[in-house]
């Protein structure tokens, strides 16, 4: 190696540019193997996340990172951004899980943005799928009389009147719902179909690339025998599937969606109101304020009635929001008055209220705001 500094900086450069050359190289060899698993899984039937597989990798790979005098945290975070990518390759390798792939799944709402999805999953893996929409005709008995599976996949506002409008399906017809709430629609399809029935909500968006680590809440309705080949098949998919009773999940979703996104949409009402200017508060904003200007943005790039739709049928939550507008209220006149020994009691009363997950929720973001740090800088 040279010694002149700039000489030697040049050479130390090539160097790096060389290696992350190999590792490139090194990845793509990986991307090949992993496709030739996602093939051996299909033959085998196995689903496309193993929780306890990429647990064990990652804790093999943390000990080799740290027996290499390397950070554990980068190692982890590079194999698991490339087993996500590994994924991806591997979604149209699912294998179905249905024994009856000549009989049709219809899907009622199948052009809408989370029926698409769906359909794109179902006819990867091998099934035939007949979408029905709000312009289409509808299905007649005869039609259905071979269907193994009908999916509701339509506007929340909407589904119980279009479940109690569907004709008689045969009796070992799985009759299922996708809606964000649960206990209306369930009890809808138990009394309008005598097979087996349940429901599920897929806690994603339509933009995900694949169901791997995904959440599915699935509600028991009736027959479970009888529709768990449709549980397998998100499992097989690699979703994560959570079982809840439909009372439960509504006031839950309450909170997680209601609640949520109306702040958000508040929030964001009044950003547009007062004319703030978004770029400059971008450029000035510490990256965990970026990422709550992230989380307002991405409402405001989806379908607004659907969102009207979801928080318009979370009604049970409506008071519970307007006592949260109460003490909001009560906490701007506190701060107003200058009454900092009332401010810190109730923040160390709700600290305490939230124990050990606050300590879980620092670790956890402090992740999300470096990836939101990258992103800012990738995009300059």
């Amino acid at each position: 190696m040279s010694h002149d500094p700039d000489q030697q900086l040049s050479e130390l450069r090539n160097a790096i540019d060389a290696t992350d050359n190999e590792l490139i190289e090194i990845i793509a060899r990986r991307a090949k193997l992993t496709a030739e698993v996602g093939e051996v899984k299909r033959s085998l039937k196995q689903p496309l996340y193993v929780p306890e597989r990429e647990r064990d990798l990652i804790k093999e790979r943390r000990k080799k990172a740290k027996a290499a005098g390397l950070s554990e945290e980068l190692i982890e975070d590079v194999v698991r951004r490339i087993i996500r990518e590994s994924y991806r390759t591997q979604t149209s390798q699912a294998a179905a899980t249905s024994l009856q792939l000549k009989r049709p799944v219809f899907v009622f709402g199948g052009k809408g943005a989370l029926g698409t999805r769906l359909v794109s999953q179902l006819e990867q893996t091998g099934y035939s799928v007949i979408t029905i929409d709000k312009d289409d005709d509808w299905p007649t008995q005869n039609e259905l009389a071979q269907a193994q599976l009908v999916l509701m996949s339509v506007p929340v506002n909407k589904t119980v009147e279009l479940i109690k409008q569907l004709p008689p399906l045969p009796t070992d017809c799985v009759l299922a719902d996708v809606t964000s709430i649960k206990d209306a629609p369930l009890k809808a399809m138990l009394q309008q179909h005598r097979g087996p029935v349940v429901g599920l909500h897929p806690m994603f968006g339509p933009s995900v690339q694949n169901l791997a680590k995904q959440l599915v809440v699935v509600t028991h309705g009736r027959n479970q025998e009888q529709y768990q080949w449709v549980l397998n098949q998100f499992i097989n998919w690699g979703a994560h599937l959570h079982k809840v009773d439909a009372n439960k999940h509504d006031d839950a979703m309450g909170w997680i969606q209601a609640m949520r996104h109306l702040s958000t949409f508040a929030y964001g009402v009044h950003l547009a109101r007062e004319q703030v200017d978004i770029k400059e508060l971008l450029e000035l904003s510490s990256p965990i304020y970026r990422m709550e200007l992230m989380m307002i943005g991405r409402l405001f790039a989806q379908n607004a009635e659907l969102y009207a739709d979801i928080i318009a049928a979370n009604k049970s939550q409506f008071s519970s929001i307007r006592r949260y507008l109460q003490r909001f209220s009560s906490i701007i006149d506190d701060v107003e008055a200058g009454k900092k020994t009332d401010f810190v009691r109730l923040f160390n009363e709700v600290s305490e209220y939230f124990g050990e997950f606050s300590g879980q929720f620092l670790k956890e973001s402090e992740s999300l705001v470096q990836l939101a740090d990258d992103q800012r800088f990738r995009h300059q």
